[in-house]
């Protein structure tokens, strides 16, 4: 099976809810052209409903969510369960997106416990990891994606990873205005690559997508796009601008 070719927005905590209708509405119409590539988009959880009406019935394009609680329901005032999620259309839920890790302390645990949780209610999940500044300048940027991946992968089923796609983010290119080099982001495409094989098998790690996920844009995802083992991009920033948006779709080789 053809690894999807796969760019996703994370418009984090930006937009208001009519912000969110037109943008959603401007990226549906900017990018019906890029029918090869998987569009995914995260808005806000207010907005996700509004969102998915407008995409829904437009090819190859899904929603999904920024987040999910590691519990299935209860009295967790302000969070927000997966079932919920599926209830209101979602497609995606990301997990141990860097900023949760850093700001919201996540660990191993929880993001195992939530990944279980995403895939109890048939969603698919985009898991998130990546090194800091330090780790990368101390060499220690393998081993600290390493244990990332075999912290939660190991106990992921193997009969489930049609459901799973992968976003490193190099946390030291994230609103930095630092970005990975093609060179540097393949290097560790190819040892995420290699990482699962040993995981799971070489022939599913063959099928997994690997997005990148460090401040990429227009201008440099075409050189990101066309290393082997990167398979699209986890957007931020530019994700909020559907010009911009449109133009890292249309980036692909």
């Amino acid at each position: 099976m053809k690894r999807k070719k796969i760019v996703a927005g994370n418009w984090k905590m930006n937009t208001t809810k009519e912000e969110a209708e037109k943008l959603a509405a401007s990226i549906v119409q900017s990018s019906q052209a890029f029918q090869g590539v998987e569009k995914i988009v995260f808005p806000p959880f207010p907005f996700l409903q509004a969102v998915k009406t407008i995409v829904n019935n437009t090819a190859n394009f899904f929603v999904g969510a920024q987040n999910c609680n590691h519990h299935d329901k209860g009295a967790y005032t302000g969070e927000v369960s997966a079932a919920m999620l599926k209830s209101v259309g979602c497609d995606y839920v990301l997990i141990g997106h860097s900023e949760r890790r850093q700001y919201f302390t996540e660990d191993n645990i929880q993001l195992l416990s939530k990944t279980e949780q995403a895939l109890t209610n048939n969603l698919n999940v985009i898991f998130c990891f990546g090194e800091q500044l330090n780790e990368r300048k101390n060499n220690q940027h393998f081993e600290t994606v390493k244990k990332q991946l075999h912290g939660v992968l190991n106990f992921f089923p193997k009969n489930k990873t049609e459901q799973l796609v992968l976003a490193y983010e190099p946390v030291w290119a994230i609103g930095t205005g630092e970005t990975a080099t093609p060179a540097q982001a393949q290097e560790m495409h190819a040892f995420i690559r290699k990482t699962v094989a040993e995981i799971f098998s070489q022939e599913i790690t063959e099928q997994i997508s690997i997005l990148y996920g460090g401040s990429c844009n227009a201008q440099n995802a075409p050189e990101l796009f066309s290393c082997p083992d990167v398979d699209g991009g986890l957007i931020g920033g530019a994700s909020l601008n559907a010009d911009e948006f449109c133009k890292i779709i249309g980036s692909f080789g």
